[in-house]
């Protein structure tokens, strides 16, 4: 059995994972990172960080689901990277996954000249806005968007009572309207990716991993 540190416990994710691995004959929860296999991490960006540089210490795999890094904070988790392996994700379900296999079809396909909406609404208690999910999101459709069909990308955000998550992506010009949606239904598809995620980061070479790593 292999042993697992969840930063964050005592958050709505962290319960959620927590509860999750208890029915799991794969791990085994641990109370410090050091007796750990491989840590998960559900927090606050300065907890983040901190964090990073004892999983440095400890040379333990590291899976960061956390949003609102600041460009340095996102510098020093990519420097870490060179001495352990970090996934880093800002939305691990696999639903996520299969969503944006689809939009770079869509961009792969086109080539009609459009404008892009990426639409994002979260429960009121989310701290931060856009959703990191819409940022990488927008950084996902500009690496894609390889015959600049699409002249400009939008996000709006929305915060709505316990909306667990839903980001569209709109595809538009006066022709046609053309869109992508994936909605959460719960938090459980985000802690089962993780989950998933950790069970296969226990003993690869360091460097930065994203879920195109882990799903197929």
């Amino acid at each position: 059995m292999k042993t697992i540190f969840i930063n964050g416990l005592s958050g709505k994710m962290g319960k959620t994972i927590n509860n999750l691995i208890l029915d799991d004959a794969d791990f085994e929860i641990v109370k410090t990172i050091s007796d750990s296999d491989v840590v998960i991490d559900f927090s606050r960006p300065e907890s983040t960080i901190s964090l990073v540089q004892e999983a440095k210490e400890h040379k333990k795999p590291l899976i960061i689901g956390t949003t609102g890094f600041t460009d340095i904070e996102l510098k020093q988790i990519e420097e870490a990277s060179n001495e352990i392996p970090i996934m880093l994700s800002f939305n691990m379900s696999k639903g996520i996954f299969y969503f944006k296999k689809n939009i770079k079809q869509f961009l792969k396909d086109n080539s009609d000249s459009m404008k892009c909406l990426i639409s994002e609404t979260h429960h009121t208690q989310k701290v931060d806005a856009p959703s990191g999910t819409a940022i990488e999101l927008k950084k996902f459709i500009e690496l894609n968007n390889n015959e600049k069909y699409i002249s400009s990308i939008e996000i709006e955000s929305k915060r709505i009572l316990d909306v667990f998550g839903i980001h569209e992506v709109t595809f538009f010009n006066d022709n046609n309207h053309i869109s992508f949606k994936h909605e959460a239904l719960s938090r459980k598809i985000f802690a089962d990716g993780a989950i998933s995620i950790a069970k296969s980061m226990i003993g690869i070479p360091p460097g930065m991993y994203t879920t195109q790593d882990f799903f197929r």
